[in-house]
């Protein structure tokens, strides 16, 4: 099975970083350090996000990227729809067998319930917005100071 990569969760960790920053830049570098990765891979996913029209790249001295709409305007669905190819469950990789009632049957009804269950994904990360995760992480934040 395909599955999700973790391109999303660096795509949001990236999206979070710039929206904390509230309208500044951030290198690939810096968001690379934070996520203790490598530049290269940040720099990857940050063009996907480009080409999403979710951040903007400035080049030269004192370039850097930064957010191409608001935090609110962004969910992590928008993120992940960004970073992620093709479906999160996949069937078998070679087709069962159609000489057994399981393996005739098996793929239509994994299809169906595989569609639902990517749509409630889908649902699920479209209800949260990076505005709003941002305040989470603050507050879990403030939260391990206090205590």
């Amino acid at each position: 099975m395909a599955g999700l990569s973790s391109r999303s969760a660096v795509a949001i960790h990236a999206l979070a970083m710039l929206a904390h920053r509230r309208g500044g830049s951030l290198t690939s570098a810096e968001i690379a350090d934070s996520l203790d990765s490598n530049p290269v891979l940040v720099r990857r996913v940050l063009g996907r996000l480009r080409d999403a029209q979710l951040v903007r790249s400035t080049d030269g001295r004192g370039g850097g990227w930064s957010l191409a709409r608001t935090p609110r305007d962004i969910t992590l669905h928008d993120a992940y729809a960004a970073v992620e190819g093709g479906r999160v469950f996949s069937r078998h990789p070679h087709p069962p067998s159609g000489a057994c009632v399981i393996g005739r049957n098996i793929g239509a009804v994994l299809d169906a319930e595989f569609r639902s269950a990517e749509r409630a994904l889908e649902e699920q990360l479209g209800r949260t917005t990076i505005a709003a995760l941002l305040q989470q992480i603050l507050a879990c934040d403030s939260e391990s100071q206090d205590g």
